[in-house]
């Protein structure tokens, strides 16, 4: 069932209050959404990251539904041992079959639990596999991951990033996942509809959810979500679904937001506007503009009906 109005949404927080991200953590307003979206029973699975240091800190928990913690690099594994075993026993007559949503940070699933990852949509588990991105490794110190964009600066990257962000989607499109799709934050509604699209599939999906860091961006916590609209108006992070391997765009505009607006409004890439770096700036726009042409093509030759 679609979700229309925001009341539809109250009173199934999945996390309680007093947990302790910091102030405009835009990972945890994204969980948030998903955890009201998801139609219970389901169970919640997370690696290692600021999700599981900010809600389970001994001997206290925010957690209101079943969740396991793991390690960094097996989220996936172990979210695939736990729906094989439900399905045993919901066989058995000893339980009934529930919901596996896993949520890992950008660290934990573009890179340390990638292999993991593609080994639970290649066994084709039921499982929806959640990322909150905010592009770094931003738990130990701030250090760059395959998804902080080309030019970020981070700890390990005082200058900038060399290297382009990774195409996560495209990997799990690649997988034959019948469902993989972007979302952000500020568009509540598309965000709490992709999640149960995404759990309405009886294999493994995934959603890519765009999550502006304060410290690690470091910009004011108040300005999360306007980071977030930025991220999405400028084409940085398109908004978009891939089902059954056709490709619709969710947020078109014809005239979008200067990158330089987004670049603007935090400190780890305000450097890209001085003079000496302007080659950089451009670099970094050239990447945008040939992932969002890429995005365009692809829908265009597989158009969703």
């Amino acid at each position: 069932m679609q979700v229309t109005r925001l009341d539809e949404l109250y009173g199934r927080e999945g996390i309680s209050p007093g947990h302790t991200a910091c102030q405009g953590c835009g990972a945890m307003i994204a969980v948030r959404q998903v955890l009201m979206a998801a139609e219970p029973p389901y169970i919640v699975v997370s690696p290692t990251g600021c999700l599981e240091v900010v809600t389970s800190q001994y001997p206290f928990t925010a957690w209101r539904v079943p969740w396991v913690h793991v390690a960094f690099e097996n989220a996936a594994a172990v979210a695939s041992g736990i729906e094989a075993a439900l399905k045993v026993l919901e066989k058995k007559g000893r339980g009934r079959r529930h919901k596996i949503i896993v949520i890992g940070g950008d660290g934990g699933t573009f890179d340390i639990g990638l292999q993991a990852l593609s080994g639970a949509f290649e066994r084709r588990h039921s499982l929806l596999y959640v990322c909150y991105d905010n592009e770094a490794y931003m738990n130990t110190g701030i250090q760059r991951s395959a998804a902080t964009p080309v030019g970020a600066r981070t700890t390990t990257t005082p200058l900038g990033k060399t290297e382009p962000k990774k195409d996560i989607v495209s990997i799990l499109v690649a997988h034959g996942s019948p469902y993989c799709a972007t979302a952000s934050p500020h568009l509540w509604k598309d965000l709490t509809n992709k999640v149960r699209k995404a759990l309405s599939f009886e294999a493994p999906t995934f959603l890519h959810i765009i999550a502006p860091c304060p410290r690690g961006w470091n910009y004011e916590p108040r300005l999360t979500i306007k980071l977030a609209k930025l991220a999405v108006e400028t084409r940085v992070f398109p908004i978009y679904e891939v089902e059954n391997g056709r490709y619709r765009i969710n947020y078109m505009t014809a005239r979008p937001r200067p990158i330089e607006e987004y670049v603007a409004a935090q400190a780890r890439l305000a450097h890209l506007l001085r003079p000496e770096n302007r080659h950089l700036l451009e670099e970094f726009k050239r990447s945008v503009e040939e992932r969002w042409g890429h995005l365009l093509e692809l829908a265009k030759a597989f158009p969703a009906p």
